[in-house]
């Protein structure tokens, strides 16, 4: 017993150092585990990680190029963090390449658990920070070496300072403000406009809920931080308007920012979506949390009713609120701003949504520290933990007899998964529901973390390579053999599978034309050093070309001139 009650006071005495470390070894997990073991994913990855490569070997630090031509799409901020972790590691990897994004993913969840800690209490820290690291879009794209995640590390910071003016002490205000300015300059460098709309949006209604609005044009805070963010914003923009103007003007400006957002009749990009959309998305990026959050949210709505809304709306005052309620205040604006900023565009992509996690994030460990601490939420949470609980259970079973059900090529595909997958399923799913049986509900809550950070630890490079095997393996391998060969290669209707770029590293000549023919397939097999790879159902149309067949992939086909 004594022995208890010294371990006991060694806890609590200690008890700031055991999470940090306690939380180190799950945001490892979630962010850094095994992420160098499986190769680049086509499209994004290898096209970006090609181009920064270019610019680390280059050491042209300002234009960007991909297969040998100006890429004015993006700003460089993400480009320069490969380039200096290719530098810290000594050389260009699948590892040095996720290495930048996984550390933003990393200590972002730790500044959340720092900033939350400090505003409400530790409690409230721990739970925000491990609902944001491991919800599964944020774990996905910290993983994944994108712009999405530096956009969102960015803009994180930016609000995260900007929140920080409603808690500090008057004369520290000041560098709070800066330092928005700054992480918005660094937003925008990191991927354009949104850089700059989301954080001045946010600030801009979140003022004028607290009734702070002239707070935003006070001379020592404004003058100073506008100059810090243009000299953030303007060195790179002024320098590559000299250097390649008009075409970055109606590149960057017109094509990737105005048109993108807009998605107008010259817009060539495409990714049209319903206004919906990224609700839609939501539902799986917010996995595991997105049942409990839609059940207690549910749930306020029904109590709408009850209330009388107008009269609470009349006589808000955001001043009276404790601290907890200023930032559940504070992120619900950031959250529908986001959200409609996002859906208002018509063009969309999966990943743009990634900013909107962190206010989602606060929110939802505002449901679940009420939940586990004051048995708030208790039916509305308890019944999602059930639904959520036996949908893994009995799918965790189901997986154990796949050879039954799936074709036996499918099934020998994810044979590599199925393991680590049944052990997690069937271990959160029994494990959650004994936890609910026992209302210990502290023990739901690690069972939701140790789930998403053990499938993110050891199962994703297990699930991308099963994606890999449904063509870009392919692709993969006849790259490196190009490259072992020193040959250069040609395609027919892959434009973007950049993995032919990065594995090969080469200039890849994809053909504008994605239909192939004889003539144009012999024009290419006739070039110097040079193979062609093409879809295996495109062999079809070509019958009668000489060529001669190298390595036959379960998608794809390398020849080359039967006379070489």
């Amino acid at each position: 017993m004594e022995i208890l009650n010294n371990l006991k006071k060694i806890t609590e005495k200690n008890i700031e150092i055991l999470t940090i470390l306690t939380l180190g070894i799950i945001f490892y997990l979630v962010f850094f585990h095994a992420i160098g073991t499986y190769p680049l994913m086509d499209v994004d990855e290898t096209r970006y990680v090609s181009m920064a490569r270019d610019m680390y070997n280059t050491k042209d630090f300002l234009t960007l190029f991909l297969n040998g031509e100006f890429f004015f799409e993006k700003p460089p901020l993400y480009f320069w963090q490969e380039c200096l972790s290719f530098a810290l590691w000594g050389k260009v990897s699948e590892w040095s390449a996720r290495f930048p994004v996984a550390l933003l993913g990393f200590l972002f969840s730790y500044i959340v658990y720092f900033t939350f800690k400090k505003i409400v209490n530790r409690g409230f820290g721990v739970v925000a920070s491990l609902v944001l690291a491991t919800s599964l879009e944020f774990i996905i794209l910290a993983k994944y070496a994108i712009l999405d995640i530096v956009l969102t590390f960015y803009i994180g910071l930016a609000l995260i300072v900007y929140f920080q003016t409603f808690f500090c002490q008057e004369k520290n205000k000041k560098y709070f403000w800066w330092l928005f300015y700054l992480f918005s300059g660094l937003a925008v460098m990191s991927k354009g406009v949104p850089g700059f709309v989301v954080p001045f949006g946010v600030a801009f209604f979140c003022s004028i809920i607290a009734r702070r609005f002239k707070e935003n044009f006070r001379p020592i805070y404004m003058l100073p931080g506008i100059l810090v963010f243009l000299l953030s914003v303007l060195p790179w923009h002024i320098v590559m308007f000299i250097k390649h103007n008009p075409l970055f003007y109606e590149e960057y400006i017109v094509k990737h920012h105005l048109h993108r957002f807009l998605n107008t009749e010259n817009n060539e990009i495409g990714r049209k979506q319903p206004f919906y959309y990224y609700f839609v998305v939501i539902l799986w990026g917010f996995v595991p949390w997105i049942f409990s959050f839609v059940g207690v949210l549910v749930q306020k709505l029904k109590n709408i009713k009850n209330l009388d809304l107008m009269s609470k709306i009349k006589t808000f005052d955001f001043e009276k609120l404790d601290n907890r309620g200023k930032i559940l205040t504070l992120s619900w604006v950031c959250l529908l701003f986001i959200l409609l900023f996002y859906s208002a565009s018509s063009t969309k992509l999966v990943t743009y949504i990634l900013p909107v996690y962190f206010p989602l994030a606060i929110i939802t460990a505002s449901f679940w520290d009420d939940y586990i601490n004051k048995k708030q939420y208790e039916k509305t949470i308890n019944l999602t933990v059930k639904i959520f609980g036996w949908l893994c259970a009995i799918a965790g079973f189901g997986a154990i007899f796949t050879q039954y059900y799936l074709p036996a090529q499918l099934n020998a595909d994810i044979s590599d998964a199925k393991i680590v997958t049944i052990v997690c399923l069937l271990s959160f799913g029994i494990g959650t529901l004994l936890c609910l049986k026992y209302k210990k509900y502290i023990g739901i809550f690690i069972c939701y973390v140790l789930f998403m950070a053990f499938i993110s630890g050891f199962a994703t490079d297990k699930f991308f390579k099963i994606d890999y095997k449904f063509g870009q393996q392919d692709l993969i391998e006849f790259a490196q053999y190009a490259k072992e060969k020193n040959y250069t290669i040609s395609s027919f209707g892959m434009h973007r599978k950049y993995s032919l770029i990065y594995y090969n590293d080469k200039k890849a000549d994809y053909n504008e034309s994605y239909e192939i023919s004889k003539e144009l397939l012999e024009e290419d097999l006739n070039k110097e050093n040079n193979i062609v790879i093409v879809k295996n159902k495109d062999l079809l149309n070509v019958e009668n070309a000489e060529y001669k067949i190298i390595k036959t992939g379960r998608r794809y086909t390398m020849l080359k001139s039967k006379d070489k």
